[in-house]
Order: structure tokens, then C-alpha cells, then sequence
């Protein structure tokens, strides 16, 4: 392993805005769906399958995204690849606004999601072979706190915008990260470290093969058991928030308000797990947070009044969200610089199957009859073998450089 130069502080810092705003646009998108689905249901009377079939079609398009940006990035690099999916979900999102059935906004839905899944993976390998050791984590843990910017701002469309002018003019907005791409080409670059061995490129075969040999299987394992549940979770429950809101007998206004409070529990979740991270090391912030974001499930998933839902609520977004930047962060640390973009990505494109599954399961659930705390108690079961996975097969890597060789 080698110690390679790194940006200096400015720069860094630009980078962790410019690639930061990359990431609040595809949580902004993200998130503007879940409150689109609530709108759209009630005006093109959909059922409770037809609203879980969007979000699983997205979520292909983002598994598909994830792989195809990760191994394209380990061949023609971070910078040019992050454009380019910034671009695709963006215009994606808004000629979603032009959508006229129900069938057309599934095919827009899918193309964003290449986009959306693509540009995840990549920004956080780019921050992290940026920075030293020492900072790595808490800086790719404040990465991944310009989603639950991401989320407010679609939380505040939801509650400003959509009741007044409807799910279109939602996805118009969804459309501006297309004109901050073109900024984008111009303020970063990518990392010293991977400029460094572009000639030590290995071909797609070779690529694959060593993520699933050697020292890198076992992380592997951990890392798309670790995905899949998290995803899995994250996108059954949180996707479906306005709408299992709406379903215990709240306003569709009212619920967006709430869900925009539970929304900005998502910052201080990020910032705890930022610091302790570095404190702490990765495995403990990604067990702990992920045992309390399942106990979180298991109560909001049984609160009956309005004050209840909303603490528990609450208590989701600050662990799961916190959980998450965790997971970003520790998942590059784990494979060397030829290979990096390549397993990090597929771990991620796993992890959308989960995605796939998650709020689709949920919708079929819905429409047979199972109550909310049944649903709840699923996802529970689920977070608790995902933080199992870390405790067991993960490998602490606080304090480490990052490799450069397998």
C-alpha cells in the first residue's frame, strides 16, 4: 500500500461541495418520487401495486446504473462518469413531467434510475481516494449528509409545490441538476490516486474475478449482504412514508408535513455519524446505528397516535440515515485502487435489488390486506441481518490508507 498525494484543503473542500450538490440533486430526485406516487395515486386512481411497480422500476434502473457507472468508471474515470449520469436522470425527471399514461412513466422512471444509481457509487469513491486517511470517513459521511438535503428540499416541494400545481410541476424541477452538470465538468477532477495507475487499468474479466478472490471475497460477502438489507429497508419504508401516513388516516397536506419533520432528523443522524466514525471506527457506527434504526421500524411500524408516529419517525431517519453514510464511506475503503469503482458499484447494484423488492413487497402487502406493523416487523428482520453481516464478517478499517494493489 502507498500513501498517494491527496488534494490540498481548498480543493477538497470544493469537492466535497461540488460532488455534495451531485448528491442532494439524485436524493432530491429520489425523494420527489415518494411524494409524486402520493399525488398521482389519488388523480390517475392507482392501486397500491401499480404505485409499488414505479418504485421498483426505478429502483432496476438504478441497480443497473450502479453496475454499468462503477465498472465504466474503473475504465474512463470518476469525473466523466458522474457527468454523465447527473445528465441522464435529470433530463430523465423531466420529460417524466411530459408523461401522459401510466406505461410512459415507467420507461422515464427506469432510464432516471440508471442515472440516479450510477452517480451514487461513483462521487463517493471519488471523495474517498481524494482525502488522507485520517479524514476519509468524516468526509464522505458529510458526502452522504447532502442527501438528507436532497430530502428536504423534495420534502418541501411536496408540501409546497405538488398540492398547488400538481406531481408535474415537481418533475420540471426534478429537471435542473442537467444545467448544474455542465459546472460540474469544469470543478472537479478526478482523484490523484486513480490518475496515478490509470496504466495499471485491468480488463472487465479481471476486474470482476478479483472482488470475489483473494482477501476481497470476504468483504464482498459482507458488503451486498450489508447492501440488500439496507437498501432493501431503506426504500420499502421510505418511499412509502407519505402514503403509510395517508393509510393511518392523516391529510395528504398533513402527511408531507410530517414526513418533512422526520426529514430533517435525517442532518443531525449524518453529523453524529460523521464524527464517531473517525472516533469510533466503521463497524462500530454501522452496527449500532443499525441496530436502533430496526428498533425505530418496529416502533413506528406499531405507533397509533400522531405524536408517537412522528418521534419514531424521528428516530428512522436519524439512524438510517446515519447508517448509511457509514456504509458509503467503509465500502471503498475496502478494495484497491484498479478495482475500486468496480466493487464498490456492483455491492451498490446489488443492494438496488433490494430496492427492486423492498417498496414493490410492500405495495403487494398493502394490497392484500397486511397491516403496517406486519410490514414494519419484515423490515426489522431484515436491518438486524445486515448489521449481524458487519459484526461478523466485517474488517475495521479506521486509520488505513487505502490499497493500491490486491
Amino acid at each position: 500500500m502507498m500513501n498517494e498525494s491527496v488534494l490540498p484543503p481548498a480543493k477538497k473542500r470544493k469537492l466535497l461541495f461540488s460532488a455534495g450538490l451531485s448528491w442532494m440533486f439524485d436524493a432530491m430526485d429520489v425523494g420527489l418520487l415518494s411524494f409524486i406516487l402520493a399525488d398521482i395515486a389519488q388523480k390517475w386512481q392507482l392501486g397500491t401495486g401499480q404505485m409499488g411497480m414505479i418504485t421498483a422500476v426505478n429502483s432496476i434502473g438504478m441497480a443497473v446504473g450502479a453496475m454499468f457507472a462503477g465498472i465504466l468508471a474503473d475504465r474512463f474515470g470518476r469525473k466523466a462518469v458522474l457527468v454523465w449520469t447527473l445528465l441522464i436522470f435529470s433530463i430523465a425527471t423531466g420529460l417524466s413531467a411530459l408523461a401522459t399514461g401510466y406505461a410512459v412513466l415507467l420507461a422515464l422512471r427506469f432510464v432516471a434510475g440508471i442515472g440516479l444509481g450510477g452517480e451514487l457509487p461513483v462521487a463517493s469513491t471519488l471523495v474517498s481516494e481524494s482525502v488522507p486517511a485520517r479524514e476519509r470517513g468524516r468526509m464522505v459521511v458529510l458526502l452522504e449528509s447532502f442527501w438528507a438535503a436532497g430530502w428536504i428540499v423534495s420534502a418541501l416541494v411536496g408540501y409546497f409545490v405538488i398540492p398547488s400545481f400538481g406531481w408535474q410541476a415537481a418533475f420540471v424541477i426534478g429537471a435542473i441538476p442537467a444545467l448544474y452538470a455542465l459546472y460540474l465538468r469544469r470543478a472537479i477532477q478526478d482523484p490523484p490516486r486513480y490518475v496515478n495507475r490509470k496504466a495499471d487499468r485491468l480488463p472487465l474479466r479481471d476486474r470482476i474475478a478479483s472482488i470475489w478472490t483473494g482477501p476481497n471475497r470476504k468483504s464482498t460477502i459482507m458488503l451486498w449482504i450489508l447492501w440488500f438489507t439496507v437498501v432493501f429497508s431503506y426504500y420499502g419504508m421510505f418511499l412509502w412514508l407519505p402514503s403509510v401516513m395517508v393509510l393511518k388516516g392523516f391529510s395528504l397536506v398533513k402527511s408531507f408535513e410530517y414526513v418533512l419533520i422526520m426529514t430533517l432528523a435525517q442532518l443531525p443522524g449524518y453529523f453524529t455519524a460523521a464524527y464517531l466514525i473517525e472516533k469510533l471506527g466503521r463497524k462500530f457506527v454501522l452496527v449500532v446505528y443499525l441496530l436502533l434504526t430496526a428498533v425505530s421500524a418496529i416502533w413506528f411500524g406499531t405507533a397509533q397516535s400522531a405524536g408517537v408516529l412522528l418521534a419514531a419517525g424521528i428516530c428512522l431517519s436519524f439512524f438510517n440515515l446515519g447508517a448509511w453514510g457509514g456504509m458509503y464511506a467503509y465500502t471503498p475503503e475496502l478494495y484497491p485502487t484498479t478495482v475500486r469503482s468496480t466493487g464498490v458499484g456492483m455491492a451498490a447494484s446489488f443492494g438496488r435489488i433490494g430496492g427492486v423488492i423492498g417498496p414493490f413487497l410492500v405495495g403487494m402487502l398493502l394490497a392484500q390486506g397486511t397491516g403496517i406493523t406486519t410490514i414494519f416487523v419484515i423490515f426489522f428482520a431484515a436491518i438486524i441481518i445486515g448489521a449481524a453481516a458487519v459484526l461478523i464478517l466485517g474488517r475495521e478499517t479506521r486509520g488505513t490508507e487505502l490499497m493500491d494493489e490486491a
